[in-house]
């Protein structure tokens, strides 16, 4: 059967408010906007607005706040006929302070989360035979019964031939002991083909001594991880059956490609004035699927997703703020191409 979808994103949404005064300590925030948030959703409405067809399963709460996210989503004309609405769960919320180019406060709520009940029923709902591509996150691994939904997942994609694309995702206050994440994220790996992390996502993934972090001031889901990323990345790539790739986010300075068979690409960001970090790993990841999906090579491809997260820092928000396809594009052109 000819596709019919080109990437299925699985994992946590929510709504998010944020800030609607840049600088201000969080304390003295007066009022917020909402949007819509969540790393795979924010991947999934990247990649559709650069022009893929792409559908969503990440369950929403019966409730005004998944409401709200349905509606967004319809909206950015992401395929929702999979996305489950769960009685009696809640649909999540964050709220967030900014104060750059640094300092970003995140708080989430997710008591009772409507994403953390994703169960192998609704994987089962999914035409994987009609995708090429899936995409998951690492929150998804922190609980029951998303974790082994979540599992079940890469394998029936992997079982109809479907490119998984992981994305570390960590966020240190979603686990009761951070140092489950790694166990997790190595557990799943040998059925992913392409990962995609920071640094300190990498260096957590190997965590073993919580005394290698430290969490930054209001900053509990983004904590500071020691650790020694060379060895850390080729411990990763010598998982068997592990992943082709290892992509290494650096912010500022790029991306770097880390491949099985022992290259590495390295590939520049875009200097820009950042206004929000939020979101811009979530763009890269976009990008890069949209031009993997295209055929492009690893070079081109990731010079797309650095573009999208370049876009995305100078805007205050995730998935409301994706880049269009047109305008990626014309931001690499004025930037002297591919």
């Amino acid at each position: 059967m000819a596709a019919k979808l080109d990437l299925i994103a699985i994992g946590r949404s929510s709504i998010d408010l944020y800030s609607n005064e840049l600088g201000v300590p969080f304390q003295d925030i007066k009022s917020f906007g909402s949007y819509v948030g969540g790393s795979p959703t924010n991947i999934a409405v990247g990649a559709r607005r650069l022009g893929l067809e792409v559908a969503l399963l990440s369950p929403l709460g019966d409730d005004k706040t998944g409401d709200f996210v349905w509606h967004f989503l319809e909206r950015e004309g992401i395929d929702t006929r999979f996305i489950p609405r769960k009685v009696g769960k809640r649909t999540s919320a964050a709220v967030v302070g900014m104060q750059p180019p640094d300092v970003f406060s995140l708080v989430f709520y997710r008591g009772e989360a409507a994403d953390i009940a994703l169960n192998i029923d609704d994987v089962l709902a999914l035409p994987m035979q009609a995708a090429k591509a899936l995409e998951l996150g690492g929150t998804n691994l922190a609980h029951e019964p998303s974790r082994s939904a979540t599992f079940f997942a890469a394998e029936e994609a992997q079982r109809h031939g479907l490119s998984v694309f992981f994305d570390f995702d960590f966020r240190a206050d979603q686990w009761q002991d951070v140092r489950a994440f790694g166990v997790n994220v190595r557990a799943i790996l040998p059925l992913v083909d392409v990962a995609i992390g920071t640094e300190e996502e990498i260096n957590a993934a190997m965590l073993t001594n919580p005394e290698d972090m430290t969490v930054r001031e209001q900053q509990v889901s983004a904590p500071e991880i020691r650790g020694d990323i060379d060895a850390n990345v080729q411990y990763i790539l010598n998982i068997p059956a592990g992943p082709e790739a290892l992509i290494v986010k650096r912010g500022a300075r790029g991306a770097s490609v880390y491949l099985r068979g022992g290259d590495v690409i390295d590939v520049p960001g875009f200097e820009v004035e950042v206004v929000s970090l939020l979101g811009a790993g979530d763009a890269f990841a976009s990008g890069l699927i949209y031009g993997r999906l295209k055929g492009w090579d690893w070079q081109k491809s990731v010079r797309m997703g650095n573009a999208c997260g370049a876009i995305v820092v100078t805007r205050q928000g995730c998935a409301n703020f994706m880049g269009y396809e047109a305008e990626v594009l014309e931001f690499i052109d004025a930037r002297g191409g591919f």
